[in-house]
């Protein structure tokens, strides 16, 4: 297993930090079967109704993240966490975008438990990961398809630079269906226990493997 670790730049400002860590081998990645597409269009469908009368900031994983990244000096109302984007998506009608297994499973996840996801290839990641706020100049190209600057947001690293963060991951480890080796990141939310967030990460690890078979091993980790 990569080890994966929580700098003092975070951890100083959000003592209560932590990340859920999934390793998954011998998986296949492909289009999502339609079980899947299935239940993120029905639950886009349930959590369209739901922000019809309820204000995205009173969704739990929302204000918490929100609350996190101003403990962090991020500014929430100009970088949003990946999964505030989706529910906005949602909120507006627009149609989730769907890729392949993994990242359609990652974007179900994402607004099934209210937090930010990372999924990334395995064997793309050099050494190992350490989640901090980025160096200044710190910058990669993402997979929303611009140079995304890093300076002074949370970022997962590994020896060759950011890769990762809760608002937009790199192009560098993005998971294809080429990949076979992957490794998600929960980014959790502080307040949870560390059992809560233990049985969270399992449960996902079983719905991903009885999607994608392979195996996995998964751990929470905090400062």
């Amino acid at each position: 297993m990569v080890n994966v670790s929580i700098n003092e730049s975070v951890s100083f400002h959000v003592p209560q930090f932590k990340i859920g860590v999934i390793h998954y081998h011998n998986i296949v990645i492909s289009d999502s079967p339609q079980m899947l597409k299935g239940r993120l269009q029905f639950f886009q469908e349930t959590l369209k109704i739901e922000l019809d009368t309820k204000p995205l900031a009173e969704f739990a994983g929302i204000s918490e993240w929100r609350q996190t990244f101003k403990a962090l000096n991020m500014d929430p109302g100009r970088y949003r966490p990946s999964h505030e984007a989706l529910l906005r998506r949602v909120k507006k009608g627009d149609p989730l975008p769907l890729v392949h297994s993994a990242v359609d499973l990652n974007t179900f996840f994402s607004l099934q438990y209210s937090i930010p996801l990372g999924i990334y290839d395995l064997d793309k990641i050099k050494g190992d990961i350490t989640l901090r706020l980025g160096r200044e100049n710190e910058s990669y190209e993402g997979v929303n398809g611009r140079v995304n600057d890093m300076s002074g947001k949370l970022v997962s690293t590994d020896t060759e630079g950011a890769f990762g963060s809760p608002i937009v991951d790199s192009l560098r480890t993005k998971v294809t269906t080429d990949t076979t080796s992957a490794l998600h990141l929960f980014y959790l939310r502080s307040s949870m226990e560390a059992e809560e967030a233990t049985k969270l990460v399992q449960a996902a690890g079983e719905m991903f493997t009885q999607i994608h078979g392979g195996s996995f091993l998964h751990n929470v980790v905090t400062p």
